[in-house]
């Protein structure tokens, strides 16, 4: 199983991290390891050596079949249900890395920082491209977002993905986060939301 994740792929994220509006040239693609993976409501303990970590409220795609170089028409035959996730970021690491021009992979991919909710079917929704979402922190909404907002979609990700990497069933992608990041603490109680939907209920550790 491979955790792909995109950054860069919502405008005012972009303002929010770099200062700008601008749509990158290319998907902005980073993977993570498969131990990063956190499921079945289980807490995210927060390691504290790294710094702040952030949380990154994302829609997530399931692949389910093989593929490679998958053109963008048939894109949607390649994916078979959605959820939310986190993308938990090291943000401090994350900036000493860029400043050196170094990869992401230590802050973006340690253990347990892909959290995964509860998969929904996709024929559930009536466009991929038109699904709300959200993160309740302690009871609170703090940070929302909408697919259809998203700079690059979903079939056009998964088709240049596949030109690099073999699209495997149970490979995950993680499809970028609008703004609203902020840091988790211990004894956060993190839930997740499609539309009215919860599919995401875990605690910080």
């Amino acid at each position: 199983m491979k955790i792909f994740a995109i950054g860069m792929n919502y405008a005012l994220h972009n303002k929010e991290m770099r200062g700008t509006l601008s749509k990158p040239e290319k998907p902005v693609i980073f993977t993570k390891a498969d131990s990063a993976l956190l499921k079945n409501h289980k807490p995210f303990f927060i390691p504290d050596f790294m710094g702040q970590v952030d949380y990154e409220t994302e829609l997530v795609v399931r692949i389910c079949k093989l593929g490679k170089t998958v053109p963008e028409r048939f894109a949607h035959r390649y994916y078979d249900a959605v959820t939310v996730g986190i993308d938990f970021t090291a943000r401090e690491i994350q900036r000493k890395l860029k400043a050196e021009g170094h990869p992401w992979d230590i802050c973006k991919g340690f253990d347990g920082s892909a959290a995964i909710g509860e998969w929904v079917p996709v024929e559930r929704f009536r466009d991929i491209q038109a699904i709300h979402f959200h993160l309740d922190i302690n009871g609170r909404t703090v940070q929302e977002g909408c697919s259809s907002d998203m700079l690059y979609r979903v079939d056009e990700i998964i088709s240049y993905i596949s030109q690099f990497f073999t699209l495997k069933t149970g490979d995950l992608l993680y499809t970028g986060t609008p703004a609203g990041v902020g840091p988790v603490h211990i004894d956060d109680h993190l839930q997740g939301y499609l539309e009215d939907c919860k599919v995401l209920d875990f605690r910080c550790k």
